[in-house]
């Protein structure tokens, strides 16, 4: 296995709340009106310090796309997912971006955010905006 280089961020970051490396910036927000089986998750421009995982065609609330699960470099957990493509054309502005689960990152601040009972929110990607 190779030597891991972890990017070191500036500003307010978020970061993963397992062994804290950052994984995002505040001002590469683009919603924080999303939602996922587990609770709130904010859409972001760009992350950083994440692997992708296998792409595969998931039904979310706002239609099906293609999607790669993201994973801390650090420590693996699972912490988001990418958009890959988007079949509906009012959701092409989410190719390209990253979801970050709030309930598996830290805030600017240290804060967490407490993960919901599954039971509440059926399905995910729910963009309130």
């Amino acid at each position: 296995m190779g030597r891991l280089f972890v990017q070191t961020l500036e500003g307010s970051i978020y970061s993963c709340k397992h062994c804290k490396t950052h994984l995002a910036v505040l001002e590469d927000i683009m919603s924080k009106a999303f939602s996922s089986r587990h609770g709130k998750a904010y859409l972001f421009r760009n992350v950083a310090n994440v692997t992708l995982g296998e792409k595969e065609e998931r039904m979310m609330i706002t239609g099906m796309h293609i999607v790669a699960d993201i994973f801390c470099v650090c420590c693996g957990s699972n912490v988001g997912w990418k958009y890959e493509s988007a079949y509906e054309k009012s959701q092409k502005y989410k190719e390209g971006k990253f979801i970050l689960e709030r309930f598996q990152i830290l805030g600017p601040n240290g804060s967490t955010y407490p993960r919901i009972q599954e039971a509440q929110i059926v399905g995910s990607d729910v963009d309130e905006e």
